[in-house]
């Protein structure tokens, strides 16, 4: 399966800039730190996947970028613009370029699932319901949905046609930013390998810059330009799919492997111990 591969064109010409720039960004709750500097960048039209063990903040990481919690420190640049100080209003026009496709979809339960689709497109860009309904079922087609599901609830739907569902959401205003907050979690391995490759397509069709958290490896291999690992608050590697599973670094090789033993065990039980 291919990879997007918008991120590589011109660069004989000038390096492109970068769509999501974020630079020493820090967060803590309390006096747990979560985010302790993290610097990071991605190109216009790259598909970063962070991956990292459960709590290590790549979560926060998104919310941050997002303006959904406010950083403690540093800067992050959307397209060139610094939004870290924007109030909910300055932050909307930025907000309409992106899409999200939640963990567990993240679907309202009393909504059909057209207007789950359509309900950023009517909430944040004004579109009337009719064409709200037209582009929700394009979108819903898109993602191997037929038309009769728009008009049934979540509940009457399979994990795996939720993620769908979820995935329409997030492309149906045709973003120029995508977040994917563990798309495959909860899915069968085959399930898991149609979402992740009705990601690629999309993220393809629209040339979209993406950031997606996961612990899957199989995902990752599968949608990533590029991959970054966070731990304990920091980005610690970076590199192609390739280099994931040729780099001598102990916790990521620790983490590719799922292995109990190696750094990152004695890194908890040190934090547990204090």
């Amino acid at each position: 399966m291919s990879k997007n591969n918008n991120a590589s064109h011109s660069r004989h010409d000038a390096p492109p800039a970068a769509m999501i720039r974020v630079e020493g960004l820090k967060k803590r709750f309390g006096p747990k730190v979560v985010l302790d500097g993290v610097d990071l960048a991605v190109e216009r039209g790259e598909s970063l996947v962070v991956i990292g063990g459960s709590g290590t903040g790549k979560s926060v990481l998104i919310k941050c970028i997002l303006g959904l919690l406010d950083p403690d420190g540093g800067r992050i640049l959307l397209d060139g613009h610094d939004t870290t100080c924007l109030s909910q209003a300055e932050r909307k026009p930025f907000m309409r370029r992106i899409g999200m496709l939640f963990q567990g979809a993240a679907l309202f339960d009393s909504l059909p699932v057209w207007e789950n689709v359509a309900f950023g497109l009517i909430q944040a860009h004004g579109v009337k319901r009719r064409e709200a309904r037209r582009i929700a079922i394009e979108k819903l087609a898109r993602v191997g949905l037929r038309e009769d599901v728009a008009d049934l609830y979540p509940a009457e739907l399979s994990g795996g046609m939720k993620k769908r569902v979820g995935l329409a959401r997030a492309i149906a205003a045709t973003p120029e930013i995508i977040f994917f907050d563990e798309p495959t979690t909860g899915l069968d391995p085959i399930m898991a390998g149609v979402i992740d490759e009705l990601i690629v397509e999309q993220v393809e069709d629209l040339g979209a810059t993406t950031i997606t958290i996961t612990h899957d490896m199989k995902s990752a291999r599968r949608i990533a330009d590029r991959i970054a690992m966070l731990h304990q608050g920091r980005i610690i590697w970076q590199g192609t799919v390739e280099e994931v599973d040729s780099t001598d670094n102990p916790y990521v090789r620790q983490f590719v492997a799922g292995s109990p033993q190696g750094p990152i065990r004695m890194a908890l039980r040190a934090d547990e111990s204090t």
